[in-house]
């Protein structure tokens, strides 16, 4: 924001005219009041007259010069007296009008504009309470569009809750209703219940998944530290998807540098974050033949994890909201699937309370999501 010198209206600029006249008028009359005290004085005391002539005929200059008549010099300084007190008397104006300037602009953000800013600057002190304001007003709207998007977040959670609640519910009713009125056959009625049972399913996901993604965006929830061994920890999770990967014709590869690399972290948070990320490649990276978990040690401080798969390619425009709750790449697909659209939304979430951070990158070839970990969560919060 470009800052200019604060402009001065019309009727100013006539009071700070109005000042200077009253002001020269006023150091002219006094002026001609010391010169008339002054003369008197002398023409009273013929010693004093004396005294004068004595000094202008002794004191001399370079070159031989005489000092001026008295009377000059005393001209001279008065003059630079009075000027020093005209700037001082119209600066001093000026500021007040500059201050006038500020109170109103804090009276017009005091009506209800706090979102604008006081655009002028000052060679005084008062820049600073000027730029005290400006932070007051930055902090201020930023404060409002936080809660902007807090209400918005609320108003989008409800209703992406009630959309996925809707939906499985109306299909239970549905075949509910059908087995109450006992017009099906007996193989309809078990065909309506499954439906049903697997609805209540999506229904139970998405309720667990929404508590366990509130319960994490608390701000009371804490970790439950303790040694972890990476590769032992890969390999029970990759157990848990033995058999849906041999169904999906998906080979695991567990690449873990060095072997016994050894992390503080919450063991279960963490291995539900392997498990969103599994979870997401088996059901929607479509093609896939391979999933790498890999764990490599940064240096000292730090670890990075990823979970790679060869399958479909995430759109470009969906890897910067891939992380958002409720976000879908395709809506169809989930639907199908029966996602809730909290997985990663939950995975980002733990790895935040790890003080970790987590990315996706996506090519022709591979998808791959980066965690970056601390070894010690502990040292990351205090460093930070």
């Amino acid at each position: 924001m470009k800052k200019e010198r604060v402009k001065l209206t019309a009727t100013e600029k006539s009071e700070l005219f109005a000042e200077g006249v009253i002001t020269v008028v006023l150091l002219l009359l006094l002026n001609l009041s010391i010169i008339i005290l002054i003369n008197l004085t002398i023409l009273q005391n013929k010693n004093l007259i004396n005294g004068i002539y004595f000094l202008k005929k002794t004191i001399t200059f370079y070159g031989g010069h005489l000092i001026w008549s008295w009377q000059n010099i005393l001209l001279m300084i008065m003059g630079l007296a009075d000027l020093i007190v005209l700037y001082w008397r119209l600066i001093r104006r000026y500021h007040q009008m500059q201050l006038r300037h500020v109170i109103s602009e804090l009276h017009y953000i005091a009506q209800g504009h706090f979102d604008h800013y006081i655009s002028f600057k000052v060679k005084t002190d008062l820049q600073k309470v000027i730029d005290s304001i400006n932070s007051l007003v930055a902090s201020t709207v930023s404060a409002i569009n936080e809660e902007k998007a807090i209400e918005q977040s609320k108003d989008e959670l409800i209703s992406n809750v009630s959309h996925d609640i809707r939906t499985p519910l109306t299909s239970i009713i549905g075949y509910l209703g059908l087995l109450k009125t006992g017009v099906s056959n007996p193989e309809d009625q078990q065909k309506y219940l499954n439906i049903a049972y697997t609805k209540a399913e999506q229904m139970k996901s998405l309720a667990h998944d929404l508590l366990e993604y509130t319960t994490l965006k608390s701000t009371n929830i804490k970790l439950n530290l303790s040694p972890l061994h990476i590769f032992s920890m890969l390999e029970q999770v990759e157990a848990g998807f033995e058999f849906e990967a041999q169904e999906k014709n998906v080979e695991f590869k567990i690449e873990v540098r060095p072997q016994n690399l050894t992390i503080q972290a919450d063991p279960e948070k963490l291995v539900r974050v392997y498990n969103n990320l599994i979870t997401n490649a088996l059901k929607y990276g479509t093609g896939a033949t391979q999933i790498k978990l890999i764990a490599n040690l940064v240096n000292d401080t730090e670890v990075e994890l990823r979970v790679e798969n060869n399958g479909a390619k995430i759109p470009q425009a969906s890897l910067k909201k891939i992380f958002e709750r409720f976000y879908r790449v395709e809506t169809s697909r989930n639907t199908k699937t029966g996602g809730t659209g909290l997985g990663l939304s939950i995975t980002k979430s733990i790895i935040d309370l790890h003080h970790g951070k987590i990315r996706c990158e996506s090519d022709d070839h591979w998808t791959r999501f980066i965690i970056q970990l601390p070894l010690n969560p502990k040292n990351a919060k205090i460093s930070s």
